[in-house]
């Protein structure tokens, strides 16, 4: 008797702690932004790899971005994308943008080609992203990194 007293005790609390358990946590981190590469084209225009970085643990679908960047101090290329990709949970892809920078930007980089040495940027907008089954949020984007030339690779800092 007691010991069927036993049995049905431990399957009815191994019952209640099965439905008291929620599964995986989901958590959305604010994601974050780089350039992973930028290459200047012949024809003087860049190709960007804007590199979106999903630091959540649910997949994240990232629908646009709106990013001013400042090479070598030097204001104003506006980075806009709309990549329409999915992102894995801690996981990272690129966005390719081709884009027309100022002269002032334009210089700024030859030189740092030029003598071979590394420049400093900044990114500063937002990056709208939502989790696969969510509304998308507006995620503010403020990074400060720096390229650096490519051995053997003219016109490419990474």
């Amino acid at each position: 008797m007691q010991r069927r007293f036993l049995l049905v005790s431990l399957m009815f609390f191994t019952g209640l702690l099965a439905a008291c358990s929620s599964g995986p946590v989901k958590r959305v981190s604010p994601p974050a932004a780089s350039v992973q590469q930028l290459t200047v084209n012949v024809d003087g225009s860049w190709t960007v790899l804007l590199r979106l970085q999903n630091y959540s643990s649910v997949p994240m679908r990232f629908e646009s971005a709106a990013i001013q960047m400042s090479v070598g101090g030097t204001p104003g290329v506006a980075l806009i994308a709309a990549p329409g990709i999915s992102i894995g949970p801690a996981s990272a892809d690129v966005a390719s943008i081709a884009l027309q920078p100022s002269s002032e930007a334009k210089i700024a980089v030859a030189n740092a080609l030029a003598s071979r040495r590394s420049l400093d940027y900044t990114l500063q907008g937002t990056v709208e992203a939502a989790p696969e089954d969510a509304r998308s949020r507006t995620f503010k984007i403020d990074t400060r990194n720096t390229l650096s030339p490519v051995p053997g690779l003219d016109g490419v800092l990474r």
